[in-house]
């Protein structure tokens, strides 16, 4: 009977019971990125949902529980979505491209995961569920890495756990250290991680092979500003303040983005794009 009186406690007149468990888990979303996990009280998440503290407790067992799911339904990953928007894109690209919104990150649900973070260095309650979190996103990571070696994007002796936690790191840190504690320029931030990727893609057999680094060079004389390189192969190519293409740090192109590379040249309509070859 307690359980009955609790369960029809939690809901809300018109309102499924599915619909009051996301609008819980967007309010402490909220608040927990707001005020902070030690700074909140289940209280002030149930007010900020609408609801009563019966109705929150027919949905969420404690406090931590409330964080762990928060972070789930709400937390940033852009990864995920962007994969599942378009599973086709290589693996190579989509890392960059995460990796070069990194350095702007400031979306407050961005923040979300430090508070996690900390919280579960303090309180056992939110470590349990925190590994298991951790442990889905180091898994669905390593996964992908993965599928880019079975691909030919990035070398096979790698440890695609080693990958994929460098990746949460990098990930991570960002939240950490966001631009209003230490900015740095998108063009040179974009330039490190392609030369990162491309030492994920290279083999030392490679270079024992004489296989020439590949780059893409721009002729700004010749360029109209149409954007189809930064389209069609966004890793590799910008836009400077004018809307002209720009290539992205020293130009050269990882082997999982050599097809990219290749359509950008077949698409620019004033042919101001070139593939130089170097030893």
């Amino acid at each position: 009977m307690n359980a009955l009186l609790i369960l029809v406690m939690g809901r809300i007149a018109g309102v499924t019971a599915a619909e009051t468990r996301q609008r819980l888990l967007r309010a402490a979303a909220d608040v927990f990125a707001e005020r902070g996990y030690d700074g909140t009280r289940v209280a002030d998440i149930a007010a900020a949902a609408g609801v009563s503290n019966g109705a929150l407790y027919a949905h969420f067992a404690s406090k931590a529980d409330l964080l762990a799911g928060a972070l789930r339904a709400h937390g940033r990953n852009l990864l995920a979505d962007m994969f599942a928007a378009d599973p086709e894109q290589p693996v190579v690209e989509l890392l960059l491209l995460v990796g070069r919104s990194l350095a702007r990150r400031r979306d407050a649900r961005g923040y979300l995961i430090v508070e996690a973070l900390v919280a579960a260095r303090r309180d056992e309650d939110v470590a349990r569920p925190m590994r298991e979190y951790i442990g889905e996103r180091a898994d669905w990571l390593a996964e992908l890495i993965r599928l880019a070696q079975a691909g030919g994007e990035l070398d096979p002796a790698l440890s695609p756990d080693a990958v994929a936690h460098f990746c949460l790191l990098l990930a991570m840190g960002s939240a950490l250290v966001p631009p209003d504690l230490h900015a740095i320029g998108e063009e040179d931030w974009a330039a490190l991680l392609t030369r990162v990727a491309g030492a994920l893609t290279r083999t030392d057999t490679t270079a024992q092979r004489g296989i020439n680094a590949v780059k893409v060079h721009i002729d700004p004389e010749c360029c109209q500003g149409h954007g189809r390189c930064y389209d069609l192969a966004p890793g590799l190519f910008g836009d400077d303040e004018e809307g002209y293409g720009q290539v992205l740090g020293d130009g050269v192109v990882p082997p999982g983005l050599a097809d990219q590379a290749r359509r950008a040249v077949a698409n620019c309509p004033e042919r101001a794009i070139d593939l130089l070859e170097e030893t």
